[in-house]
């Protein structure tokens, strides 16, 4: 899915957030529940994240220039970031408003209405989410997937929030009125899963402007992949992996025997990066080729310990008849 595609979904993201938002004030409005404005602050946040996430995959999509060889995908990780911080900074003034509720409860009003409203919005949200995740996931984009976990915790949000003011309700109905407290209560049992939330995307933002490689089961695959194609005799070390948006870039050295033509190791190349896309397609590949007689090719990366290369040993010499055994 294209750039231009995945923007779709963040466009029912800020729709579904400015009707949710509407519908929350106004149960708030109705109950004065702070775990119901505990709530409504946070769709506030949602729309806010899901304009920049817009603006984020816009920029995003732009093609490489002068300035930015690799492409502009990373941007998606800043706005991850900063969704992240969105989500603190409501879940602290939320926390507040609930610490000064919970010591000076105040009497609920039509606690029915509310409900039912604070209700739809979530069903809402629930939707949205869950299509956000799941293009998401096919197409590796982390823009999406965060504003989509970013949903889901809005949901449960919803839900926790309706189940404190359903009780509130209840016990009154039952003989047993002053339970406003759960109120507050709940508010702040909300605000620490946003917390939760919001750590989780603050660090993956962090791990992608960092280069961190990709997960291990994608290495494991990728290894895989460049194994089945590349012969015992030949040899691949110093793998490097890393993302960048829904973009994976891979690079290694390819390690043949010094007697090949260029065009021959050109074309063996061709077939390894053609499994690797195979395996994982958008990929970017960048192999570099070495002798692998040249005790060099076994000592030119500071991966090759991280990798057990270090074991190899580099005398005596292997010859282009005898190379090492494939990794």
């Amino acid at each position: 899915m294209s750039q231009a595609h995945l923007r779709y979904p963040i466009l029912l993201s800020i729709l579904a957030a400015v009707v949710t938002l509407g519908l929350k004030f106004t149960a708030y409005w109705l109950t004065g529940s702070v775990g119901l404005l505990s709530d409504a602050l946070e769709s506030l946040v949602n729309l806010a994240a899901a304009v920049t996430a817009l603006g984020c995959l816009i920029y995003a999509g732009r093609p490489v220039d002068p300035s930015h060889t690799y492409g502009h995908e990373k941007i998606e990780y800043f706005s991850s970031g900063l969704e992240g911080v969105l989500i603190l900074v409501a879940a602290g003034g939320i926390a507040w408003y609930a610490a000064l509720r919970l010591f000076v409860p105040e009497p609920l009003e039509s606690l029915g209405v509310g409900t039912v409203t604070a209700f739809a919005a979530s069903l809402v949200n629930l939707a949205v989410a869950r299509i956000l995740l799941r293009v998401g996931r096919q197409t590796g984009s982390i823009v999406l997937e965060a504003d989509g976990h970013h949903l889901m915790t809005d949901v449960w949000t919803s839900f926790a929030v309706i189940v404190g003011l359903a009780l509130v309700w209840g016990l009154g109905r039952i003989g047993y009125p002053g339970w406003e407290i759960l109120d507050a209560i709940v508010a702040l049992g909300v605000a620490a899963n946003i917390v939760r939330t919001a750590w989780g995307l603050i660090a993956r933002s962090f791990n992608g402007l960092m280069d961190h490689a990709l997960p291990e089961a994608e290495v494991a695959m990728l290894r895989a992949a460049i194994h089945a194609v590349v012969p015992p005799g030949l040899h691949f070390h110093a793998l490097r992996t890393r993302q960048a948006g829904s973009r994976r870039f891979v690079d290694f050295h390819l390690l043949v025997p010094g007697r090949w033509t260029v065009q021959k190791a050109h074309d063996f190349a061709e077939q390894v990066e053609a499994a690797v896309r195979l395996a994982f397609p958008g990929t970017e590949v960048t192999i570099h080729i070495e002798p692998i007689e040249a005790p060099a090719s076994w000592h030119d990366s500071e991966l090759l310990p991280l990798e057990g290369e270090a074991e190899i040993p580099a005398i005596p010499i292997p010859s282009a008849e005898t190379p090492p055994k494939s990794e």
